[in-house]
Order: structure tokens, then C-alpha cells, then sequence
């Protein structure tokens, strides 16, 4: 009878994380697939270096307004329009001949998408019961992670079999089928009726929103330092160190495009490894200890990997890093949805990627210029010693003996907000 329940509970999450996993897959067709298209096009590595650039601009152009949106309509539903407006967008790509038209559609997808993150992760809160989210969250890493191999090998086949424009349709398909499934998922919110006048979207509310933002922000300081610090973790590793890694493969450990690769298949393998790992045992570990032991782990990678003079050194380092990472957000992730309030998720989700949007931004224009005017290895060193200096503080405040409250399934931080 338990096993049957334990079943049941899952049925739901389960349908979930195949939406998540069949979106994921296609969002990597559509990365590649995308790179693909306008360097053909333009025969320019600049063209493909501003899709890069897109992400964040649409962000800071979307998150200021979309968490008063995101608070006041229907989860599930809203995904579902996101997913399938996404998938038409996508499916357009390519009757556009231009650069510029190219990038106004992307910048339209990356819009639905900065919008999409805030509310599926509304809705995952919602939909999973406290005593299930750390499970979730390292069964969410682990087809993310498995979609980071899966995505680009389908990618790969596609085009033996077809061209990049074939797998752009494959991926329209693909968010299409994602929608599909998030229509048969529960409807959490079906009985909440909001009013009309509530949804009309001025700068009056806007403005209102963003000082509930604020006031939760000083209401719960430690709460947010922790989203903070772990966000200018991630913000040092995705955007100044990351965008640096080809580079830095090139020209200061004079790897071969053939043994990039092989870097970039061991990071892979650590990522999927890990992930799979440590869905088994995260029930075992506090929240705290995936935070900031995690982080910590995670930079440590990166520092041997910064530091490497060899091909064997940087890929100990890759794999390292890769191998923590699920640790570090399923623990991020769990605190996440354990303490901040529903109702107000969407709107803290939206700004705080708003400022993660702009460091981001910032992070690599600095470091971009720096490693044009010393060298790439002290620009790399000097990020990851950042990087280590801000896990370290992160794990020295998650593992406080005074906050521990927070790191457990069951809290009262914030309710009554």
C-alpha cells in the first residue's frame, strides 16, 4: 500500500520532468542549430557571439514587469502559452533572411523564456509537496544534466540526416509536445479567481510590485543574501569564467579542437555522473551542505582547472566542477522553494534575474576586456578566485547553526508575509 502511494505521488512529477526533459533536449537542438544558421550565413563569429547577448538583454527588458504578470495569472496556463508561442516563434526562424530579423525573433523567444523560468518555478513549488522537493530538484538536475549530452548527440544526428533548419522544426516540435504535457498536468490554481482590474498590468502596479520585492528583501536579509551570494556564484561561472573557456583552451593549454572536445565530453560525463549520484543520496545530505560545501566543490574545480598546465590537470579540474554542480543547485533550489512564498515568487524570481541578468553583463564585458589587455590566464585566475571567495562566504553563512531552521522541509521563516 505505501509503494502504491509512493507511486502515486510521483505521477505527476514524473509527467513533469519528461516535459522538462523533452524541452531541455530541444532547447540544445535550437542552440546549435541556431549557431549554426547565422554563421552560415554571415560566415561571422561575431554574428554568433551577439545570440549570445541576446539572453540577457531580453531579460533585462522583460523581468522588471513579468513577475507582476507571472503572481496574478494561471501557472499552468501561462506555461502552456509560453511553451507553444515559443514553439511558433521558432518555427518562423527560418523564413527570416536576415541577421537583424534573426535577432529580433530570438530576442522575442528569449522574452517568453525569461518569462517561463519565474513561472514554472511558481508552479513546481506549488505542485511539489516540501517532504518531495529535494528529490525533485536532484531528478531536475539529472535531466538537465542528461539533456546537456542527450541534445547536442540528437542535434548531431539531425543533421546527418537533414540541415540545422530541419532541426529548428524538430525543436518547435519539441516545445510543442512540452506544452502539450503541461496540459495534462493539475491544475493548482483552478480555484483561485483573481480579478480583472488586478491583472491590468501600469506602472502604478509595476511600481507597487517592486516595493513588496524590496520589503520581503529587508523583512528577510539572510534569506536573500543566500540567493544573492549563490547567484554572483553562478553569475562568475556561466558569463566570466565559461565565456573565457574556449579561449583559454586554445591558446593557454594549446589543446587541439579534437581534444577541446574530449574536455568538453569529460565535463559532460562529471555533470550526468554527479547528478545521477547524487539523486540517490541527497536525502542523506542537509540542504545546507549541497549549498555551500557544493559551491565551494564547484570553484575548486575550476581553480585546479584555472591553474592547469596540461590536458590531464584541466580535465581532473572539468570533471570536478561538473560532478558538484547538481549538488550545489538542488540545494539552492530546495532553499529556494522552502522559503520563499508562493505568491510572491514570481515577482522576486523576475527582479532578482533582473540584477543577475546585468551582472552578467558587466562580469563578461570586464572580463572580455581584461583579457584583451593582460593575458586570458590571470583573467581566468583572478575570476575563479573570486568564485572560490564567494562560495566560501555562501557555505560559511548556510552552514550557521542559528539559520538551520531554514534548511529543513518544514519552516515558518516566512509565512504570514
Amino acid at each position: 500500500m505505501n509503494l502504491e502511494k509512493k507511486i502515486a505521488s510521483w505521477k505527476y512529477p514524473s509527467i513533469l520532468l519528461i516535459g522538462i526533459g523533452v524541452s531541455n533536449i530541444g532547447e540544445w537542438i535550437y542552440f546549435i542549430s541556431l549557431n549554426l544558421i547565422v554563421l552560415g550565413m554571415t560566415d561571422s563569429p561575431i554574428a554568433v557571439s551577439g545570440l549570445y547577448i541576446i539572453k540577457p538583454l531580453a531579460a533585462l527588458c522583460t523581468n522588471f514587469w513579468a513577475g507582476s504578470i507571472i503572481d496574478r495569472l494561471n501557472k499552468r496556463k501561462l506555461m502552456v502559452f509560453l511553451d507553444i508561442f515559443r514553439a511558433i516563434f521558432i518555427a518562423l526562424l527560418p523564413f527570416f533572411s536576415s541577421v537583424a530579423q534573426i535577432y529580433l525573433i530570438v530576442f522575442i523567444i528569449n522574452m517568453a523564456s525569461s518569462m517561463f523560468g519565474p513561472t514554472s518555478m511558481t508552479y513546481i513549488t506549488k505542485l511539489i509537496p516540501k517532504e518531495q522537493r529535494k528529490q525533485f530538484n536532484s531528478l531536475h538536475s539529472l535531466v538537465t544534466s542528461g539533456a546537456f549530452l542527450i541534445g547536442p548527440a540528437v542535434a548531431g544526428l539531425l543533421f546527418l540526416i537533414g540541415t540545422p533548419i530541419f532541426a529548428i522544426y524538430i525543436n518547435a516540435i519539441a516545445l510543442f509536445l512540452s506544452g502539450l504535457i503541461t496540459i495534462i498536468m493539475p491544475d493548482i490554481e483552478k480555484e483561485t479567481i483573481v480579478s480583472s482590474t488586478s491583472n491590468t498590468l501600469s506602472m502604478e502596479l509595476i511600481k507597487k510590485d517592486w516595493f513588496v520585492v524590496v520589503d520581503y528583501s529587508r523583512r528577510y536579509i539572510y534569506i536573500m543574501m543566500i540567493y544573492f551570494l549563490f547567484s554572483c556564484v553562478m553569475v562568475i561561472m556561466a558569463s566570466a569564467v565559461d565565456s573565457l573557456e574556449a579561449a583559454f583552451a586554445k591558446e593557454v593549454l594549446f589543446l587541439s579542437d579534437s581534444e577541446y572536445g574530449f574536455l568538453v565530453t569529460i565535463a559532460g560525463a562529471g555533470i550526468v555522473v554527479g547528478a545521477l549520484i547524487n539523486s540517490f543520496i541527497v536525502k542523506k545530505i542537509h540542504t545546507s551542505v549541497l549549498i555551500g560545501l557544493g559551491s565551494v566543490l564547484v570553484s575548486t574545480g575550476y581553480i585546479i582547472y584555472a591553474f592547469s598546465s596540461s590536458f590531464i590537470i584541466a580535465a581532473a579540474g572539468f570533471f570536478i566542477l561538473a560532478f558538484f554542480i547538481a549538488y550545489a543547485n538542488t540545494g539552492f533550489l530546495t532553499f529556494y522553494q522552502n522559503n520563499i512564498p508562493v505568491d510572491v515568487m514570481g515577482r522576486i524570481g523576475s527582479l532578482y534575474s533582473l540584477v543577475q541578468a546585468i551582472l552578467v553583463i558587466t562580469a563578461t564585458s570586464i572580463m572580455g576586456i581584461m583579457a584583451q589587455i593582460t593575458s586570458i590566464q590571470i583573467v581566468v585566475i583572478i575570476g575563479v578566485l573570486v568564485m572560490m571567495i564567494l562560495s566560501i562566504t555562501l557555505c560559511i553563512f548556510s552552514l550557521l547553526p542559528s539559520k538551520s531552521q531554514l534548511y529543513q522541509s518544514e519552516n515558518v521563516a516566512t509565512k504570514g508575509f
